[in-house]
C-alpha cells in the first residue's frame, strides 16, 4: 500500500517505473516478435498435414527445437547457440557492455534489439507521463506493448497475428463498459466502422485494380482502435496514418531501402497513427474543429 501511495504522490516516480518496466517488455516483446510467426507457421503445417491427411516424416520441420514456444527454448546465439546468461541480457546496457557482439563468439548481434527496448521504454514513459497514476496508464502500457510487436512482425512478415488483435478488440469493447477511453455506443460502432472501412477500401481496389492494397489484418487493427477510442477517432487514425505512410514510404524509395515493386506493410503507420490518437487524440480534433469554425 505505501508502495502505491508513493507512486501516487510522486509521478516521476511512476514515470521513471514504467520505463524501466518498458525496457524489461522491449526484451521480452524482441522474442515475441521472432518467435510468434514461427510458432504460427508450425501450427500452419501442422493443420495442413493433419487434414490433408499426409505423413509428417515426408515434409521435413523448420529446423527449430520440438519445444518451441515464448518461454522455451532459452535465448542463444544465433551463430554459435551459446546459451544468453541472464546478466548478458540486461535491456539496451547488455549490448553497449558486450559492444553489440556475443560474449562467447564475437559474432555482431543486431542493434535492433536495444533499439525495439528502447523504444517500448521510451513509449512506455510517455504514456505514464500522459496518464499518470490511473488504471488509464496500465491498460494504455498494455496497448502500446502490443503495437510495438504487431508493428515488427509486420514489417518482417506481412503478417498483423489475430491472436494479438482480436482479444485487444474484445478488450476495447470491455473497457468501454466502465468507460476507460470511450463510452460502450461509441466503441461498438468504432469497432464496426474500423473493419468495414478498411475492408470496403480493399475490396474496392481490388475490383479497379484487381490487386489487394492491404491485408485483412489492417482491417482488424483499425477495428481495435475504434473499440479502444470510439469512431470519433477514426478519420484521425486514417489520415495520420496514410501521411506517416506516404511520408515514410516515399523516403524509404528515395534512400533505396524499399523497392517500388515491393509491398509496404501499411500495420506500423496504423499502430503510429493511434498511438498519437491515444494520447493527443482529443486536443487534434478540437483543433481542428476550431480551425473549421465547428
Amino acid at each position: 500500500m505505501e508502495l502505491f501511495e508513493l507512486l501516487a504522490n510522486a509521478p516521476s516516480l511512476c514515470t521513471i517505473l514504467a520505463g524501466v518496466v518498458g525496457l524489461l517488455v522491449g526484451s521480452f516483446l524482441n522474442v515475441v516478435i521472432y518467435r510468434l510467426p514461427i510458432m504460427m507457421q508450425r501450427g500452419w503445417r501442422k493443420d495442413c498435414i493433419e487434414y490433408l491427411q499426409l505423413d509428417a516424416a515426408n515434409f521435413p520441420d523448420d529446423g527449430q527445437e520440438p519445444v518451441f514456444n515464448l518461454v522455451v527454448p532459452l535465448s542463444r546465439c544465433p551463430n554459435c547457440h551459446t546459451a544468453i546468461k541472464p546478466y548478458q541480457n540486461i535491456p539496451v546496457i547488455s549490448y553497449v557492455w558486450l559492444k553489440g557482439k556475443c560474449a562467447a563468439c564475437s559474432h555482431r548481434i543486431s542493434p535492433r534489439y536495444p533499439i525495439i527496448e528502447a523504444i517500448t521504454g521510451a513509449l512506455s514513459v510517455a504514456i505514464a507521463w500522459h496518464f499518470g497514476y490511473s488504471e488509464q496508464t496500465l491498460l494504455a502500457l498494455l496497448l502500446t506493448w502490443a503495437l510495438v510487436a504487431l508493428s515488427f512482425i509486420d514489417i518482417d512478415h506481412h503478417l498483423l497475428p489475430d491472436n494479438i488483435t482480436l482479444p485487444l478488440v474484445w478488450l476495447g469493447l470491455i473497457l468501454s463498459l466502465p468507460g476507460y477511453f470511450t463510452d460502450t455506443h461509441s466503441s461498438i460502432i468504432g469497432a464496426v466502422a474500423g473493419y468495414l472501412s478498411l475492408w470496403s477500401v480493399f475490396h474496392l481496389f481490388k475490383l479497379l485494380t484487381g490487386k489487394e492494397g492491404m491485408g485483412y489484418g489492417d482491417f482488424k487493427l483499425l477495428a481495435l482502435f475504434g473499440a479502444w477510442l470510439g469512431w470519433q477517432y477514426l478519420p484521425l487514425i486514417i489520415l495520420l496514418s496514410t501521411l506517416v505512410g506516404a511520408v515514410i514510404g516515399v523516403a524509404m524509395i528515395v534512400l533505396g531501402k524499399q523497392e517500388r515493386s515491393k509491398p509496404i506493410p501499411f500495420g506500423p503507420y496504423l499502430a503510429i497513427a493511434g498511438w498519437i490518437a491515444l494520447l493527443w487524440g482529443k486536443e487534434i480534433n478540437q483543433l481542428y474543429l476550431h480551425s473549421a469554425g465547428l
